[in-house]
């Protein structure tokens, strides 16, 4: 995302109007229309107060990325409840078909077995409980999956 585009999702994401940050700020409507374009851009303080008027930092706002945050938040207000009654295989299977279509190809209990024996070691060694047992794995699959990507 560029600049402009923070800026206007982080005002979006407020609820504000681009008249509204315009008064707050002491410029045009037009001034902020020309920063949420790209066509100018706002100086450092300007910038600085509005990640104020957002209530992020300003690297927050210089980065912001509205899918993320908008992800991030959602995860902090999900129970666990709610999380159980949730089919992820299926929720992400929309974006990665493969999740659903796998099971008729793939040995599953063969790396079930390699997969338990992986999950047993940590949880010995380590002391961790089932669910942080299985999120460490989770992420050191995932971390060796991106080293492989980088090559």
């Amino acid at each position: 995302m560029n600049l402009g585009n923070n800026l206007f999702h982080a005002r979006k994401k407020c609820g504000l109007s681009q008249e509204v940050v315009a008064e707050k700020l002491g410029v045009s409507r037009q001034t902020i229309s020309k920063w949420e374009t790209d066509e100018t851009v706002p100086d450092i303080r300007q910038s600085k107060r509005m990640a104020v008027l957002y209530n992020m930092s300003l690297d927050e706002l210089i980065d912001f990325d509205i899918d993320i945050k908008e992800i991030q938040e959602i995860i902090d207000k999900t129970s666990e409840k709610t999380e159980e009654k949730i089919d992820w295989t299926n929720a992400w299977g929309k974006k990665y078909p493969i999740l659903t279509s796998y099971q008729n190809e793939v040995n599953i209990p063969n790396y079930a077995r390699r997969i338990t024996v992986m999950l047993d070691e940590l949880k010995q060694e380590y002391q961790y409980s089932e669910l942080d047992t299985m999120l460490v794995l989770k992420d050191i699959l995932y971390n060796v999956w991106k080293g492989r990507k980088a090559r």
